[in-house]
Formats: C-alpha cells, structure tokens, sequence
C-alpha cells in the first residue's frame, strides 16, 4: 500500500468515526472541499503535510495520533 492511500483511508475512517461528511471535515479544517476530495479520489499524489495537519487539526486531533495506526506503522518503502 502506499502512503497517499493510507492517508485517503484515515481521513474516511476518522470521517466515519465522528458521523463527518466530506464537506463537513473541509470546513472543519478550513480547507475547501476541492482539496480533500482531491486527496481521497487519488489527484492528489503526495498531499502536503500542512494539509494533513490542518485535515488533523478540524478533527481536534495531533499528527501522532493521524499516523499512530497499524496501516501507517506497516508502510514498504516507495523508494524502488
């Protein structure tokens, strides 16, 4: 798996824990829609840390606790 796949799959799982849409979570973090739409329908291949924190900060969580998961802890290497 790759890392933009597992950011697209916590942002859905953390949406679905909180009972969030999309467009709730984008104003939330004060993102427009359009740039948390584009992570989880894979334009966006390599979305900013700056974007993951604000998605994280909307959430009322840390990036510690975004990353600390089994998926992210398991990553293979992207270099090839």
């Amino acid at each position: 798996m790759k890392t933009v796949e597992a950011v697209k799959n916590r942002i859905l799982e953390l949406c679905g824990q909180r009972n969030i849409t999309i467009n709730k979570l984008a104003t939330l973090s004060a993102l427009p829609p359009s740039s948390v739409k584009a992570i989880l329908y894979g334009r966006s291949q390599n979305p900013k840390l700056l974007t993951v924190k604000m998605i994280c900060d909307g959430l009322g969580i840390t990036l510690a606790e975004f990353f600390n998961t089994k998926e992210f802890n398991e990553l293979e290497q992207e270099i090839e």
